[in-house]
């Protein structure tokens, strides 16, 4: 048994070489981790990319068991790893809502009061007031990053991470891919998904609200190193937006 980390919610370990196995760090991620037992295999099939096709091994505690999904996070994108992003997310995004509304999957609400509390910085409060009538009509992964992005040999290999699946905004799951990422990447993902000037300004208003949870997940866990780290993040990208 190869330990492989410990994310924000659970802790993963390798079994035999092939599966992950996950438990929840905290009581209410449970019921997450038996969502995504019951989502994942529905929706893995209708991918273009290998995503985690979890198995519930244990309800008291909750333990999750899934195949390795191949790759390595990845170093470099391509214009042909952008294509193939975009594919994927085309793919999921089509994807009827109301059905995964039927296996568990809701909206996510955004923690706005504890955005204006705990995150005080200049032009906060017009980005937060962006957020006001944004749509919530498509399933997105909610937390795509190159941390959850896999590759070998120049090519995708998979998708990981699906804790934060829900019913919301196709834009955020572009923000990190269109403003983060080399134009050659961005620019073929773009291409292949059809992202119009709405869609690409909305997912900056998502890209730019991302290091706001990891001020207040250092405020959750006492961790004033991330809080600070975050806090950096919302400054900059509110600088460079």
């Amino acid at each position: 048994m190869t330990f492989l980390g410990e994310g924000w919610d659970s802790t993963a370990v390798l079994v035999d070489g092939r599966w992950v196995e996950r438990r929840p760090r905290r009581a209410e991620i449970g019921p997450q981790l038996v969502r995504e037992s019951v989502v994942m295999p529905w929706l893995a099939p209708m991918l273009p990319l290998p995503v985690p096709v979890p198995v519930l091994v244990s309800d008291d505690p909750v333990v999750v068991r899934h195949e390795l999904v191949p790759g390595e996070e990845i170093t470099s994108l391509t214009a042909t790893q952008g294509r193939q992003l975009g594919e994927f997310l085309k793919a999921l995004h089509a994807v009827p809502a109301n059905q995964a509304r039927e296996r568990g999957v809701g909206p996510m609400p955004l923690p706005v009061d504890r955005f204006r509390t705990e995150v005080q910085v200049p032009g906060g409060d017009e980005l937060l007031a962006k957020i006001d009538g944004l749509p919530a009509d498509t399933l997105v992964h909610g937390d795509l990053g190159p941390e959850h992005v896999l590759g070998r040999d120049g090519v995708l290999t998979g998708v990981i991470d699906f804790g934060d699946l829900h019913v919301g905004d196709a834009a955020i799951d572009l923000a990190w891919a269109l403003h983060a990422t080399p134009p050659e990447f961005a620019a073929a993902l773009a291409e292949v998904y059809g992202v119009t000037p709405a869609l690409r300004e909305r997912a900056l208003v998502w890209h730019q609200l991302g290091p706001w949870h990891e001020v207040l997940h250092g405020h959750d866990t006492g961790d004033a190193e991330t809080v600070e780290v975050g806090l950096a993040g919302v400054l900059d990208r509110l600088k460079r937006g």
